[in-house]
């Protein structure tokens, strides 16, 4: 397994998905779904049995509960580490930039808790950041995930030398991301419900400028590198 890699493909995390997981007529664990921004394209797109999508905001879960309108989707509070769930219930769990927010002292539990809720030769598709480029540096200012990135790939490692899962394939990528003004920035990085990331006037600012300086009139866009780990339970 490698932490980064000489070169990226350029695609979206959705084309990805759509490559490498059998989805039709599966049953499909989401853990960390955030806003269900994924949930709604993996239900809207791909002929899945169900969608099981937890989150451990409270804030954001609530909101969460309010959507009607995905009738194979049921939200569920709960962390990775702690899936409360039946074993062996899901053909497919997903992880899309969530593995790192566990707590790191959970992250082996949480590999735990995805192969018992794997059925025998599901899969686990675990999508993590790589600590690079120009929007990471912009991220580092006021939350440098240097250290959980790297003990989240350790957890993954660890899965696969203890022989729970098989490593199917690992895959590298870049995609972009876009925001229109700054004002969109601090909304989805800034001041997440799920995180308070101490930010007093003068870091405010110092993250400001720094954004400021790839703001163009037609917004700001960054490529943004990503590794998968595609799992298949041992």
């Amino acid at each position: 397994m490698q932490l980064q890699s000489d070169s990226y493909r350029d695609s979206t995390e959705i084309d990805i998905m759509e490559e490498v997981l059998p989805f039709p007529n599966a049953d499909v664990l989401e853990l960390g779904c955030g806003s269900a921004r994924w949930t709604r394209t993996i239900a809207e797109t791909f002929p899945v049995n169900s969608i099981t999508a937890t989150e451990v905001d409270k804030i954001q879960h609530a909101k969460n509960l309010q959507i009607t309108d995905l009738p194979k989707v049921t939200f569920v509070y709960a962390g990775a580490e702690d899936i409360p769930l039946p074993e062996e219930s899901f053909d497919i769990v997903i992880m899309l930039k969530s593995l790192h927010h566990v707590p790191v002292a959970q992250m082996d539990k949480a590999m735990e808790e995805i192969h018992r809720v794997l059925r025998p030769g599901g899969l686990a598709y675990i999508s993590e950041p790589i600590y690079a480029g120009e929007f990471n540096a912009i991220l580092r200012l006021f939350n440098d995930e240097k250290k959980v990135r790297q003990a989240a790939f350790d957890a993954l490692k660890k899965a696969v030398e203890k022989g729970d899962f098989l490593l199917e394939r690992e895959i590298f990528f870049q995609s972009r991301s876009e925001f229109s003004t700054f004002a969109e920035f601090e909304q989805r990085m800034l001041f997440p419900s799920h995180s308070d990331h101490q930010i007093d006037q003068e870091l405010h600012e110092k993250v400001r400028q720094a954004f400021a300086r790839h703001l163009t009139p037609n917004g700001a866009s960054f490529v943004n590198p990503h590794r998968v780990d595609l799992l298949r339970k041992a």
